[in-house]
């Protein structure tokens, strides 16, 4: 079992990528987690000048905190509809430039007739939503790193790409989006 206690090195690696995005360009990003459960906040908040940039995170692990904070339609929660309205009503909620939200299922075993290791991922911005699909192998503490560093992935590349951006880093290539919906398997 994988026990993660603090940022791994991508992690701050992604979010120094992004710090230095947004501090470049006066944006700002907030996250809404349910399967990272807060790890994307930790991430960011320990990147440069975060307090200039990160305007926090909603950890809305439970359905309930889903429906009633992040206004998330009632119904099922492990869903690429789920993660768009997180993503879109916390970055209203926070009053961000930029959003990214995560929801899932950890397992060990089947979530809402969802098998474990399945993760949606979005990313708001003023031009509207992303959302992914990933499909994560490992134990459950192995799903929430891999789902983590893909949701910072995502968030990095969101920033940098973003035309607003006047940060001088470029995309790492061997993360490059190539769809909207993706499976990603991690091996172990």
């Amino acid at each position: 079992m994988t026990t993660l206690t603090g940022p791994c090195e991508e992690a701050q690696i992604l979010a120094e990528r992004t710090a230095e995005a947004l501090h470049n360009s006066k944006r700002t990003v907030a996250a809404a987690e349910s399967i990272t459960c807060g790890n994307i906040a930790a991430a960011l908040a320990a990147a440069p000048n975060a307090s200039q940039w990160f305007r926090g995170s909603v950890v809305a692990y439970s359905r309930e905190v889903k429906f009633s904070v992040l206004r998330v339609d009632p119904g099922p929660v492990i869903t690429s509809s789920c993660v768009q309205q997180m993503a879109v009503n916390v970055r209203r909620l926070l009053g961000a430039d930029i959003a990214v939200a995560t929801t899932g299922a950890g397992g060990p075993g089947r979530e809402e007739d969802q098998p474990a290791g399945t993760v949606f991922i979005g990313i708001a911005t003023p031009d509207g939503c992303s959302t992914r699909e990933c499909h994560f192998l490992g134990e459950p503490s192995e799903i929430v790193h891999e789902a983590t560093l893909q949701a910072l992935r995502d968030l990095a590349d969101a920033v940098v790409e973003d035309p607003r951006s006047q940060a001088h880093t470029s995309p790492d290539p061997s993360h490059q989006k190539t769809g909207l919906s993706l499976s990603m398997e991690s091996g172990r």
